[in-house]
């Protein structure tokens, strides 16, 4: 290579990606690079961070009631007609064929020409002070129906799984916006210099639809996204050392790392390339933490007779136990997935008589134990937990294409979904909102999805107007540009 093509050579190494696209001659590129510069000129970020602490812990703007969360998401939407919203009406109606005026106008993923209405497929008793309405498939959370504060009036915009679970845990239903998780931890940080401030437990045997996008960090820096964790094998994949690769050494090769990324850092400027160096630190410690926490066989007999653990398996019962064990350790925000709650009734495991039921033992005596675990620690008091799926199930039993499914199921309901909450800051042993008397949509005190966000964030201490980061030359929130408020009438 004669010195002309060596220095060609050399020029072309120091060429980026965002060089390309300035100079591409379609002029794209370059339209596309301004059109971030207009985020800047939306405003600045409402939380101003340091890049080499990222995660250190910041107070609230506001007095906070929650200091941290844990997210039980069922994927798939779980029936709340035969959990926790008792229709007797509906019972009533069950069999006959459902009225026009339920179908006129509406749109169904699945049901077509006129279904039969179902009634609740299992008994239903009152329970606590409260006289919580509970199904016979959940006995053991039924007796902490005095520390549940129910909201049986979610709506949702989304009636397919995909954008209505991203809808519930990013504000929007596209791909690229920040989950709350990552708002959360942008805002406040994590009380656990060692541990990621967002931590994700999945079980059920898949993840969601969408993926890790549902824990992302979008445009926030993606030392805010979710760290996804196994309650069996290793904790965090690829965090042990390569064999014959000592912490000595690890340490010798992120301080040269360290070293050329703030190199690049200083020349080109990307706020990622900070954020980068964050993440190898963080995952240098966690090599030592992550391992120490997750490991529940150091926890006693009773507790895992509580929770009915399995220490080495993968299931909802550990991650349950895990959750707490995060908790204690300072971590902000905690988000289970447990998958299999898509009832249509398309098969004996999609049915309201066999796979739900399944489900609902998989689930009932883990979440009573984490309940009164953290109630028995101190914890309960500035922990908010919460319990949803994405949206709601029909009042109709599905008739995919035109006949009733082989097994006993219902369709998606964007109308009308129950959520729970315990802990931190709510009303204990209440119920907000009342559907109407089939348990179709909602008849008195309606919530979306973003007055349910602002009420989090409210728990957390933050104004939803006010926790902005500008992208594309708006200050994005995670309750978007529509009306959101804060659903006072949970408030303890």
């Amino acid at each position: 290579m004669n010195l002309l093509e060596r220095f060609q050579q050399e020029q072309l190494n120091q060429v980026t990606r965002r060089h390309f696209l300035r100079d591409c001659t379609t002029g794209m590129g370059a339209m596309w690079l301004a059109s971030q510069g207009l985020a800047s000129a939306s405003g600045k970020p409402s939380i101003i961070r340091d890049a080499d602490d990222p995660l250190a812990s910041l107070p609230p703007a506001v007095v906070a009631k929650a200091k941290r969360v844990i997210f039980l998401h069922m994927v798939g939407a779980p029936s709340q007609l035969d959990l926790f919203d008792y229709k007797p009406e509906l019972k009533r109606l069950s069999g006959q064929e459902c009225p026009k005026e339920f179908l006129e106008g509406k749109r169904f993923a699945f049901i077509q020409g006129v279904p039969k209405m179902l009634g609740p497929q299992f008994e239903f008793a009152q329970h606590g002070q409260s006289g919580a309405w509970f199904s016979d498939r959940l006995p053991n959370l039924a007796q902490h129906a005095d520390k549940l504060c129910f909201i049986k009036t979610m709506q949702t915009d989304q009636f397919n799984h995909g954008p209505a679970e991203l809808l519930v845990h990013t504000g929007n239903q596209n791909l690229g916006y920040p989950s709350i998780g990552s708002w959360v931890t942008w805002g406040l940080g994590s009380d656990n210099h060692n541990l990621p401030g967002f931590m994700v437990l999945i079980s059920g045997g898949r993840i969601p639809r969408v993926g890790a996008s549902i824990w992302g960090s979008g445009f926030l820096p993606s030392v805010y996204q979710g760290v996804q964790c196994r309650s069996s094998g290793e904790p965090v994949l690829n965090a042990a050392n390569p064999p014959g690769i000592g912490r000595d050494v690890r340490r010798t090769a992120l301080d040269a790392l360290d070293n050329l990324d703030r190199q690049s850092a200083a020349q080109f400027g990307d706020p990622e390339t900070l954020t980068r160096i964050a993440q190898y630190e963080m995952a240098f410690r966690m090599q030592v933490s992550v391992p120490e926490v997750m490991d529940i066989s150091k926890e006693p007999a009773h507790i895992h007779e509580m929770y009915g653990t399995m220490p080495g398996k993968e299931s909802f019962a550990n991650n349950c136990l895990l959750a707490r064990r995060l908790a204690e350790a300072g971590t902000r925000y905690i988000q289970l997935f447990d998958w299999g709650w898509d009832s249509h009734g398309s098969t004996a495991m999609e049915s309201i008589n066999d796979g739900f039921k399944k489900k609902c033992v998989d689930i009932d005596k883990p979440i009573s134990a984490l309940l009164a675990d953290l109630e028995q620690r101190g914890l309960l008091e500035d922990t908010l937990v919460v319990w949803s799926g994405e949206f709601g199930r029909t009042p109709m039993q599905e008739n995919r294409g035109g006949t009733t499914n082989a097994f006993v199921g219902r369709d998606h309901n964007p109308g009308a979904f129950t959520l729970w909450m315990a802990g931190a800051g709510v009303k204990p042993g209440f119920t907000y909102g009342e559907t109407d008397p089939i348990g179709y949509t909602a008849a008195k005190d309606p919530v979306h999805i973003r007055d349910f966000h602002a009420t989090m964030l409210h728990l957390l201490g933050f104004d939803h107007k006010k926790l902005v980061f500008p992208f594309q030359g708006l200050d994005q929130k995670l309750t978007g540009v529509k009306p959101a408020k804060v659903v006072t009438g949970v408030l303890a």
